[in-house]
């Protein structure tokens, strides 16, 4: 009886140990599609991703966001609703029972499970907390080089944002997403060059600047 009793606690253990990995195993597998969408190690879904998500963000500059939403919800009901009276039709002339045509994707169980849900709200505390301390640390000066970057980094923003809106600059982002991995992996050896003595005179620039602060700036960013 003893034995029978801690055979269920070890398997009931072990089952539970082992949806903890599959939750997890599920974000990564998130991750890893999204990596290979942007990647274009399958290219026909990359393509469809990339033109419908430029196809999306172009309606939205041109549309209101409300008229972008009804079309691509009208859309997609008006292929759903002429694929399930066609399916009807078929199966009437057939006299077959194929039953929904969309019985798999009805069955499909799309909710999300409490460990992959905190698994997420962990991920995220994590992110805020470092964003809120970085976000002190260059808005109080902790360190003189970083936020005379921050500064100059938003002091180039304000020119961009005279040029384009938000709308331009999530279109620019999204061909730079889809488009800079295949650039790279096409000519990796000269960007990895570039980069190279761009960071060098970066380091370089960065160095003489910090040479030049004053002494008890300089007293602070040795320690």
């Amino acid at each position: 009886m003893a034995d029978s009793t801690s055979t269920n606690c070890s398997d009931s253990s072990s089952s539970s140990s082992s949806s903890l990995p599959s939750s997890s195993l599920s974000l990564g597998d998130l991750t890893h599609s999204a990596l290979q969408l942007i990647q274009w190690k399958q290219p026909r879904k990359s393509a469809a991703v990339f033109g419908m998500s430029l196809l999306v963000l172009v309606s939205v500059a041109t549309l209101s966001a409300i008229s972008v939403v009804s079309y691509l919800l009208l859309a997609c009901l008006c292929i759903t609703i002429t694929f399930r009276v066609y399916k009807s039709v078929i199966q009437a002339v057939q006299k077959s029972d194929e039953g929904h045509p969309f019985k798999s994707l009805l069955d499909r169980d799309i909710s999300l499970s409490p460990e992959v849900v905190r698994q997420l709200a962990d991920e995220s505390l994590v992110h805020l907390n470092w964003f809120s301390s970085q976000t002190r640390r260059l808005l109080l000066v902790e360190d003189l080089v970083d936020s005379l970057k921050l500064a100059a980094i938003m002091w180039v923003m304000t020119y961009i944002g005279a040029v384009f809106n938000g709308v331009t600059l999530l279109i620019v982002a999204d061909i730079i997403f889809f488009t800079t991995p295949l650039i790279y992996q096409k000519k990796k050896t000269q960007i990895d060059h570039r980069v190279k003595l761009i960071r060098s005179k970066v380091d370089e620039t960065l160095q003489k600047l910090q040479d030049r602060l004053p002494g008890a700036v300089k007293k602070n960013k040795s320690e």
